[in-house]
């Protein structure tokens, strides 16, 4: 049977490798010549032991950790984490820095004051609607860490190079970016990122926590909210999101099989985001909406004149076989996610439409 396939541009949940989806549908039947689907092995049994270590040895593979690090898969997505964070590493007297670049930074902002958590906001970039990344930010001496997001979906921003701390860990929602480029890993303490941006499937969210940072953690806290219930589990306290660990696992196997590094990774990005900025600044039509030097290579965000004509390219592009164009509901404009799984040639057909409809249009 013929599947016809679009080029999928939604910003999450997004598109995976093409190749991990025919490999989840030849085990969804018969995983691994068990007569039972992949979405039915026990959590307990040694088929499931094999998919989660390989996933967690594949994610220690690519961010080059050692065995100083924990690599966790924890359910309720990234919003739970603005809340676990604190909870776990702010006590009485105890304060943090965050940086806020827009949605996912002011939710996060938000939870940690929901708690009665001291804070410092120490830098943002609302005073020009989150169009850029902050720079030169300050530290508060004693903070018990720094928090970021290094992507942002709705803006279209992202951090370049991440700030200098003076040793306090940084804490970083990478629900967008992860494993799209290289990480300088000495400069964490915790990594957390939902799956269904740039790793697998919604529902789960992988986290990597230093021990040193999770020895600190406050341990007066029910059990599934605390990172050393996960870590002194391997994340199988209770039933884990089983079908998402093994996705993600699929997606790490992707990466080095086509790709071999996250250097090559990020190289790849870097081609794909500017094919379609090259239309963008040789355009007196397009209008990217965040500044060139705080450009995300995973979220291209841009405007047109009119948003009657935003709606006509969304609903043009579609027919085209280009999907998931529209802009997040908050902000409007038009909007190509172009994560990892995003094909070279998928982006070629956007820039060729995105071409061909000014010239109709403009």
């Amino acid at each position: 049977m013929t599947v016809q396939r679009i080029h999928n541009f939604n910003a999450g949940p997004a598109a995976l490798p093409l190749p991990v989806l025919e490999e989840i549908q030849a085990s969804f039947l018969n995983f691994n010549g068990s007569g039972m689907s992949i979405t039915e092995i026990s959590h307990r049994s040694a088929q499931f032991d094999q998919v989660i270590n390989d996933a967690i040895a594949r994610a220690r593979q690519l961010l080059k950790l050692d065995d100083s690090w924990h690599v966790l898969f924890i359910q309720g997505g990234a919003s739970l984490q603005f809340a676990m964070i604190p909870m776990n590493f702010l006590g009485q007297g105890q304060t943090a820095d965050y940086i806020n670049t827009g949605t996912w930074s002011t939710k996060a902002i938000k939870e940690a004051q929901i708690l009665g958590k001291t804070i410092q906001v120490t830098a943002s970039c609302e005073d020009e609607n989150f169009c850029y990344i902050p720079e030169n930010i300050p530290c508060t001496p004693d903070a018990r860490y720094v928090h970021l997001t290094s992507n942002n979906t709705i803006k279209g921003t992202q951090f370049a190079q991440f700030p200098e701390t003076g040793g306090i860990p940084l804490v970083a929602d990478m629900s967008s970016d992860i494993f799209s480029r290289p990480l300088p890993m000495d400069k964490f303490g915790l990594i957390y990122a939902g799956a269904q941006k740039n790793l697998g499937p919604s529902g789960t969210c992988l986290v990597v926590i230093k021990k040193d940072f999770l020895e600190t953690a406050n341990p007066d806290l029910p059990s599934m909210l605390k990172y050393s219930t996960y870590a002194g589990k391997n994340s199988m306290y209770n039933t884990p999101p089983c079908f998402g660990i093994y996705t993600i696992g699929l997606v790490f196997k992707w990466i080095q099989e086509q790709f071999g590094t996250l250097e090559a990774m990020a190289a790849f990005n870097q081609e794909k985001a500017g094919m379609l900025y090259d239309v963008i600044d040789n355009s007196d039509f397009y209008r990217g909406t965040a500044q060139k030097h705080s450009r995300s290579l995973m979220n291209v965000t841009f405007r047109l004149p009119t948003e009657d004509l935003e709606k006509q390219f969304v609903a043009d592009a579609l027919k085209q076989g280009l999907g998931g164009l529209k802009g997040h509901r908050s902000v409007g404009g038009c909007r190509a996610s172009i994560y990892n799984a995003a094909t070279k040639e998928g982006v070629q057909a956007l820039k060729d439409f995105m071409i061909s409809f000014e010239k109709e249009n403009g």
